[in-house]
């Protein structure tokens, strides 16, 4: 009789795992692991799928507004897609507006509507960080 093939385990570390592309920014992705699987397990445990389907559906009306108003911010302050982005976050803290409604005064003012004052300095004050931001690495030689 012919020996038949012994099949080896996997060798032990981190050739034994798939390999991963990393994620669009670079990083790695987090590796599933038994420890990470219990610990979302326990994070499930306490949430409330209504509420988190209520969230998901507010996420999914407001997201095109907000989209519009970083289109906004990028068409009149000439800024790129992710400083419109940090610029209406920082705003929306600062001026303790729920993201989806300032994104909506934005939007509903893009006609030339006054911006409230508070929401008009904040979002100036933004924007100059932003352009400082995007700015500083091209004037260091």
């Amino acid at each position: 009789m012919e020996e038949s093939a012994v099949c080896e385990p996997p060798p032990e570390g981190n050739a034994a795992r798939p390999t991963v592309p990393p994620c669009r920014d670079g990083s790695s992705p987090r590796a599933d692991t038994d420890e990470d699987a219990g610990r979302d397990a326990h994070e499930d445990a306490g949430r409330d799928p209504h509420r988190e389907l209520a969230q998901l559906r507010r996420a999914m009306r407001t997201r095109p507004t907000i989209d519009q108003a970083c289109g906004v911010l990028m068409a009149t302050f000439g800024l790129s897609p992710r400083s419109a982005w940090q610029v209406l976050v920082a705003t929306s803290q600062n001026t303790n507006t729920k993201l989806h409604s300032l994104a909506d005064e934005l939007v509903g003012n893009a006609g030339g509507g006054p911006l409230s004052t508070d929401v008009r300095h904040r979002l100036a004050e933004a924007v100059a960080r932003a352009k400082a931001g995007t700015a500083a690495p091209e004037a260091t030689p």
